[in-house]
């Protein structure tokens, strides 16, 4: 699949109505089997102390790694959640979120993923989570 079609495909997913778009999730790059995604702080996204939410982290990681599987899966396939697995290494307190997502297996219905969020604050990184997600294929909707 050529680099434009990846990316087309991961947006189109993305920039759906629905949770991500609402939220501001921004597709930053995609290749096939690893994508790149951010979300900047908004209040609404926050939890009581001013960091990111855990949900809101565990979220854009659930994306992201759906993004890396689809892109490894043959056309008009897409991947969907089986479980997802979250380990919070640090408080996300930085402004913006980014998700870096590769495809470590995909086979013909079952693909797994590895998701490193990171928060930056300051031009600086900060390892907030680690996800590992496993996701099934599945056939896309009829338009």
């Amino acid at each position: 699949m050529a680099h434009d079609a990846i990316r087309e495909l991961v947006e189109r997913v993305t920039y759906a109505p629905g949770y991500t778009k609402a939220v501001g999730t921004r597709v930053e790059s995609a290749e096939p089997g690893y994508i790149v995604m951010s979300l900047a702080k908004t209040d609404d996204l926050l939890q009581v102390n001013g960091f990111f939410h855990g949900g809101v982290i565990a979220g854009l990681a659930d994306h992201a790694a759906g993004g890396a599987v689809t892109t490894a899966m043959p056309p008009g396939r897409f991947a969907v959640t089986a479980n997802l697995q979250v380990s919070f290494l640090a408080p996300a307190k930085g402004t913006l979120l980014i998700a870096r997502a590769r495809a470590l297996q995909v086979g013909g219905t079952i693909g797994v993923a590895r998701v490193d969020v990171v928060s930056i604050a300051d031009g600086a990184e900060t390892a907030c989570a680690l996800a590992i997600v496993t996701l099934r294929g599945v056939d896309f909707p009829a338009k």
